[in-house]
């Protein structure tokens, strides 16, 4: 936790003036105690009433400067608490925009959500507690210990039995609800991932009929978590009732030897007053620090589990001295790369070798699991290959800047991703400072103008969260635009034509190719419709290139390719 309260600095000033209201706040609270019994000794057993008043007057100017400054103290712990959530959700957020896939793969969506959130939310709560409690509790502690020796040092042994008894309560629980509360938030990241799957695949769930199922596995997933809780909350509120049992009993047991010091005339009733609220002071500062340990074990599990978020470093990252590219434009070239997912037994491709040049359309066609899609996600350098090197403009892509590779690059993904902002928002993704009329123009080359005009506001019409007031086909046609309206030198579609009919592909195909006429153009597909038109076809079976040539070439050598045509196309329409 100390970790991360370094990002506290920012935050210096304030937390000085809140630690010194809080001081001054815990000084007019132990004055009060020896001001009222001064009333009770002196004035009243004098009669002196304008003594009385005087000191009362003194007291109320006191209790008055106490108020204000635990005012000041708490709107200042509650400024720096929420500015230090803020600061911490936002490097988290800023931490994890530089992860590959593969640190998103190692912590998993859900669990950086819950810790982006709930686990900031117990760090932030905890701050708040801490900086009201960190100077209250012990100068409360150690000022009623003494002010309470100035009263009656005979009658502290009853301090002496109860404060080791206190600190021992609380030790104890703290140390067993730690681990408790670590399970907690793994229990909460159980649930984000179950919810989060359920409301990803609603259409899934509902198509096939598992909506009993998904009740049951959420059911499952809350009552863990339900049950770790109800533990926790136990071992917790145990606490409670025993402080007050420890605080009542020391206050009687003050009450029953106080009133035989004074029937010995050993202490005055004033004295015994102040006594027993010098005693609750210093027991309700040990209650307030039993209450900081109840949520020191969660915070501190939170804590652990943000720090796990900045510990963990992206494998993908730019070089010190990035080499830039511009003697080329557009050129690919894969020499003898080799990639395997982390956790994999074997390789997802292995050796895989072609060019892919400015002015030409390069396919990759192959079966399901051959190993198109990992190919086009090495090429923006979402992940690095074992073994091999990828080149771009003549320069290995580990050697450039990771913002000057990918804008080079208008990647199309499988699965078309939209926000939920206007269309016209969402085509600027790709560049934004696109006009109107580039924006416009991208939508027509990708075959989307017609039923973009059709909704209710044209090109200022809402995209649903997830895309989900749009067909596949059109999501796909909006992300194509998206990455037309880039202008890369490389354009990298992956299976982004399977939604569409052939009309359509056709149409969007033939604009493309006068649009993209300059730029290197990649094409994952699975239709050998797609595919027959392009410069260069590279064929993979099995994670290998197993062929590379035109339509022709290839139908001519047989093998896996003339496997795929014959399995979409007729006899027909292969001869």
């Amino acid at each position: 936790m100390l970790k991360l309260f370094r990002n506290l600095k920012p935050f210096a000033l304030p937390i000085a003036v809140a630690l010194a209201m809080v001081f001054a706040q815990a000084l007019a609270d132990l004055y009060l105690p020896t001001l009222m019994s001064d009333i009770v000794d002196t004035g009243i057993v004098k009669g002196d009433t304008a003594y009385i008043l005087r000191i009362g007057g003194w007291m109320l100017l006191v209790a008055a400067g106490g108020v204000v400054c635990a005012v000041v103290a708490s709107w200042l712990s509650a400024r720096v608490g929420m500015g230090f959530g803020r600061d911490l959700r936002r490097k988290v957020f800023a931490h994890v925009e530089r992860f590959s896939l593969h640190e998103f793969d190692t912590i998993g969506t859900p669990s950086l959500i819950t810790r982006t959130t709930n686990d900031i939310t117990q760090v932030q709560m905890f701050t708040m507690m801490m900086l009201r409690m960190m100077v209250m509790s012990p100068v409360m502690a150690v000022g009623g210990v003494i002010m309470a020796v100035q009263k009656d040092a005979k009658l502290t042994w009853v301090l002496v039995v109860v404060i080791p008894l206190v600190a021992a309560i609380v030790g104890i629980t703290a140390s067993r609800a730690l681990p408790l509360f670590r399970t907690v938030q793994a229990k909460i990241d159980r649930i984000n991932l179950v919810l989060r799957e359920n409301l990803t695949g609603v259409r899934v769930v509902r198509a096939f009929n598992r909506i009993e199922h998904e009740k049951r596995r959420f059911d499952a997933a809350n009552l863990e978590l339900t049950e770790v809780s109800i533990r926790v909350n136990k071992l917790m509120a145990l606490m409670m009732p025993l402080m007050m049992l420890i605080l009542n009993l020391t206050t009687v047991a003050i009450v029953w030897f106080g009133a035989k010091r004074i029937d010995l005339g050993e202490m005055q009733v004033g004295s015994l007053m102040a006594f027993i609220q010098y005693a609750m002071q210093i027991l309700f500062s040990l209650l307030m620090v039993s209450f900081l340990f109840i949520m020191l074990p969660r915070a501190s599990a939170s804590a652990q589990r943000i720090n796990e978020v900045f510990d963990l470093q992206p494998q993908i990252s730019d070089p010190a001295a990035p080499r830039r590219a511009d003697h080329e434009r557009g050129h690919i070239e894969l020499r003898d790369v080799t990639f395997a997912y982390p956790g994999s037994a074997e390789p997802a491709v292995r050796d895989i070798s072609f060019d892919a040049r400015p002015g030409e359309v390069t396919a990759i066609i192959g079966g399901t699991g051959s190993g198109k899609s990992t190919i086009v996600n090495l090429i923006p350098r979402f992940y690095d290959p074992a073994a091999g090197a990828i080149l771009v403009d003549g320069v290995d892509i580990r050697e450039m800047a990771q913002e000057d590779l990918r804008n080079r690059i208008g990647f199309i993904p499988q699965k078309a991703v939209l926000f939920n902002d206007t269309i016209a928002a969402n085509i600027r993704w790709g560049r934004d400072e696109a006009t109107d009329e580039e924006v416009a123009h991208a939508a027509d080359i990708a075959q989307a103008t017609e039923f973009i005009l059709a909704m209710s506001e044209g090109f200022q019409s809402v995209v649903a969260q997830g895309g989900t007031n749009l067909s596949g086909g059109q999501k796909q046609r909006l992300a194509i635009a998206r990455a037309l309206v880039r202008r890369p030198e490389i354009y990298v579609f992956d299976d982004t034509f399977s939604a569409l009919d052939f009309k359509t592909d056709a149409r969007l195909r033939a604009a493309l190719r006068r649009e993209t006429g300059e730029a290197t153009v990649i094409i994952v597909a699975q239709r050998v419709n797609t595919v027959m038109d392009a410069d260069r076809i590279v064929v993979l079976d099995d994670g290998r290139v197993v062929g590379t040539g035109t339509h022709r070439e290839l139908l001519r050598s047989g093998g896996v390719y003339r496997e795929i045509v014959s399995s979409q196309l007729s006899e027909e329409e292969l001869a």
